[in-house]
């Protein structure tokens, strides 16, 4: 389980310079892999998408921009967080958390979710919820951080992702104590096949992921019977 209040908190704190940090500590790579998320998504031709933990509306304005005929809608339950995606035009948002949506079932052809599975209380009972609400032959995509397998890459991002990560992101927003938790979250999400064995245990038909840039991130897609 995930302390969902300090988490609630720790991101009314970073709100303001969140994506300004994320660009900065992934050198501008996580724009790519929305990028290739939302390719994804559109490829699938859903009219309706849901984009869970939405946060300032990154991923949810490139979905706009890749699924023009569909009816986006971003959705979070940090308010400050909202607040930068309006400020940045994306207004299609509803205040949610993901472990109990306030959406009938099957009202979403897909599904996004990215960097923010991690950080919810319970990951079986946040897929499950996001089972509910998917459409029948509907699509789930979740993107998060990984830990990178080959021997070489792995110490040196565990080095960075423990003392140079938490220093520069408390540099940009003067709150290195969330990142402090936000990166230690990390090593504790499981990835690859424990993650695909728990989208599958939610009620998901089938599930396969993608490695992202040597495995630091992971994108998985399942589809819903």
């Amino acid at each position: 389980m995930q302390d969902a209040g300090y988490v609630k908190k720790a991101f009314a704190g970073i709100a303001r310079r969140y994506m300004l940090a994320n660009h900065v500590l992934s050198l501008g790579i996580d724009v790519l892999w929305r990028k290739k998320t939302a390719g994804l998504v559109a490829q699938c031709e859903p009219k309706m998408i849901l984009d869970l933990a939405t946060g300032s509306g990154d991923l949810a304005r490139e979905l706009q921009r890749q699924c023009p005929q569909a009816r986006v809608l971003g959705a979070d339950f940090s308010i400050p967080m909202m607040r930068e995606s309006q400020a940045l035009d994306f207004p299609q948002l509803v205040a949610a958390d993901g472990m109990n949506l306030p959406f009938q079932s099957e009202s979403f052809n897909a599904l996004t979710v990215a960097f923010g599975l991690r950080n919810m209380a319970s990951w079986p009972g946040a897929l499950r919820e996001m089972q509910r609400v998917i459409a029948r032959q509907g699509s789930l995509f979740v993107l998060d951080f990984s830990l990178p397998t080959l021997p070489v890459v792995r110490p040196l991002y565990l080095f960075y992702l423990k003392r140079i990560m938490p220093m520069i992101a408390g540099w940009i927003t003067g709150e290195r104590a969330a990142y402090e938790y936000l990166c230690s979250s990390v090593e504790r999400f499981p990835s690859g096949a424990a993650m695909e064995k728990l989208i599958l245990e939610a009620g998901f038909k089938t599930v396969k992921s993608i490695r992202l840039t040597f495995g630091i991130a992971s994108l998985y897609l399942a589809k819903k019977g």
